[in-house]
């Protein structure tokens, strides 16, 4: 008998389950007797019997897992600074993209249409088209469980999950009332945290080793699992059902409404069923792919973590006052003094004064609040109107933290408050979900802006 043991670098392994694919594949062929992975080093030690097995055939079985064997221990600087920008520039492309994207879950106003006479096929069909925004928001989790499980049961098992939790929360809301209702607080703590979850793990997903020694083991952070966690999507559709969403939100205040434990779990019911087929056709297509792609895609859906997770966490941001997505200003501009008054109304909106008080005037739409940069003039009393054009489940109520502000809108002219400002600076406000918002500015003379 001739025992060997060899370190190999294995690059690929994107969490800790990864760890016990690969000793899982080694511990299979003859003649190997102990092997660890450490996916913090990316390394693999093994010891095996060089008269039953050889360096190939572990290389072989390492890269059939759809992992990759390097040949040595120290990885090539100049490839990882071309990855490293690879994946930033993704990364960043995904962020712009998604930002853009964010306000066309307002189009589609579900308030209004629980408003009528409601149906449980209308809660189906509500369900089908929220299943949009499911996608957007949840896809990336979902992704990364369905390509490393490799089995239609784990889409199956992650949709499972949520409408059990969906159907929990529209009894629990229905019987109980407002008591359980979450609060721009609770909100603000859920963002923040899951979004710094999700980025740390996102990043370690990718490939990113700064994050590596972060080696969190809660199950909704579980990115891919062996054959001894196949419950895992479950346990990640349950949690998923817990976070804040518009959609979700918007018919939990329906099942509030019901006043009955059972035809709001009922109808929460009937809601998250409607959800199921988009989002299990998304997760199921995974399953058709190869294990080097289905390793790709799992890359990007790490991509897609770190940037759902950058906009959770500014969600919960925005909510405290303190938003930090540098395109919240991007469809207004600063003019120069040259150009005309026209071109300075569509860029941002500018607070009119008449008898000592001015007046700023916004508009809810579906695109958000526009304009979303305005602004007034410090020391003078003002009046902020906001004109609700198109109300949706996302716009439908405003914050104003550093004015303590939260106010609901309606359809028609809203006086959101009267207030003098006091210091120059930014008033930041958003939506009550922190996804779309925008910055009044205080200025000493607002005649310089006009």
């Amino acid at each position: 008998m001739s025992i060997k043991t060899q370190t190999l670098h294995v690059k690929d392994m994107v969490c800790n389950s990864c760890e016990r694919i690969i000793e899982k594949d080694l511990k299979k062929l003859n003649g190997v007797k102990d092997v660890k992975a450490s996916f913090k080093t990316s390394k693999v030690t093994i010891s095996y019997d060089q008269d039953w097995c050889s360096y190939l055939d572990i290389k072989s079985t390492i890269t059939k897992a759809g992992y990759t064997v390097v040949a040595t221990s120290h990885s090539n600087s100049k490839d990882n600074s071309s990855q490293f920008i690879i994946n930033a520039i993704l990364i960043i492309g995904l962020l712009f993209v998604m930002t853009k994207l964010t306000s066309i879950s307002n189009y589609f106003n579900i308030s209004s249409i629980l408003e009528s006479n409601v149906t449980y096929m209308v809660l189906f069909i509500v369900g089908l088209l929220s299943s949009l925004h499911c996608v957007g928001m949840c896809g990336g989790i979902m992704l990364s469980q369905s390509l490393s499980q490799n089995s239609i049961k784990a889409p199956l098992l992650y949709n499972l999950g949520r409408v059990i939790s969906y159907t929990i929360l529209g009894g629990v809301i229905g019987a109980l009332g407002s008591v359980l209702s979450i609060n721009t607080g609770t909100s603000i703590i859920i963002y923040i945290v899951a979004g710094v979850f999700m980025v740390i793990h996102g990043a370690n997903t990718m490939g990113f080793s700064v994050f590596r020694g972060l080696s969190f083991r809660l199950p909704f952070l579980s990115r891919c699992s062996s054959s001894n966690s196949k419950s895992t999507p479950f346990v990640i559709g349950l949690l998923n059902g817990f976070m804040p969403c518009g959609p979700l939100q918007t018919m939990q205040l329906f099942a509030l409404s019901t006043g009955s434990m059972t035809q709001g779990a009922l109808s929460m019911f009937i809601f998250s069923v409607g959800t199921v087929p988009l989002m299990l056709i998304f997760g199921s297509i995974a399953n058709s792919l190869s294990k080097n792609t289905s390793k790709k895609l799992i890359k990007f859906s790490g991509a897609l973590i770190v940037v759902l997770g950058l906009i959770t966490a500014n969600r919960g941001l925005a909510l405290t006052g303190m938003d930090l997505n540098p395109l919240k200003n991007s469809n207004s501009f600063i003019s120069s003094a040259g150009n005309s008054v026209e071109d300075l109304e569509e860029g941002y909106a500018v607070a009119t004064i008449e008898d000592g008080v001015q007046t700023l005037r916004l508009t809810a739409s579906y695109s958000g609040y526009t304009p979303s940069l305005a602004y007034i003039q410090k020391g003078i009393p003002t009046k902020l109107i906001i004109d609700g054009q198109q109300i949706s489940g996302c716009n439908n109520a405003i914050i104003i933290p550093s004015l303590n502000v939260e106010k609901e809108l309606q359809e028609g002219e809203n006086i959101i408050g009267e207030f003098t400002p006091e210091n120059t600076g930014s008033i930041d406000y958003s939506c009550w979900m922190g996804m779309i918002g925008g910055s009044i500015e205080v200025v000493d003379d607002i005649s310089d802006i006009q």
